[in-house]
């Protein structure tokens, strides 16, 4: 049985190009440190009940001190400050450290006003672990599409 294989059309253009290889050599080694600060460094999990949203923040290696989170209406603002660790060793070089130091935010809406006066924020092996209640009343509306 033949073995098949999908055309691609641009094929033919990418290997006339003299400079393809050094794509190829290059990627991920240049771009990939530059891009790194872009992709959001808290992860979520958001939940939602009746009552209320539960969203779980994964920030490692910050302490419980150091962590802030505010609410205003719908939006949820989480930030965090790694602090820097001076370590010394006497006759060691330090080859490549890829340990954070620094400032990281997080910011998202909600489909629903949270009542700040019930919010509980509980922080446990770099989980923060938040309990938004819904505002009674603010429920959104459902509209029909015709």
């Amino acid at each position: 049985m033949a073995n098949i294989t999908r055309y691609d059309p641009l094929s033919e253009i990418t290997r006339l190009d003299p400079f393809r290889n050094l794509d190829d050599m290059f990627r991920g080694f240049l771009v990939r440190p530059v891009l790194r600060g872009l992709e959001p460094q808290i992860k979520i999990d958001v939940a939602e009940d009746n009552k209320a949203y539960t969203v779980r923040a994964e920030i490692p290696g910050v302490k419980k001190d150091d962590i802030k989170v505010s609410v205003e209406g719908n939006q949820v603002s989480i930030s965090a400050e790694v602090k820097e660790e001076k370590e010394e060793k006497k006759g060691k070089t330090v080859i490549r450290s890829e340990r954070y130091y620094g400032k990281v935010y997080r910011s998202f809406g909600l489909g629903q006003e949270v009542d700040q006066k019930a919010t509980k924020a509980k922080y446990v092996d770099g989980v923060l672990e938040l309990t938004l209640p819904k505002k009674p009343g603010r429920a959104g509306k459902q509209i029909a599409v015709s």
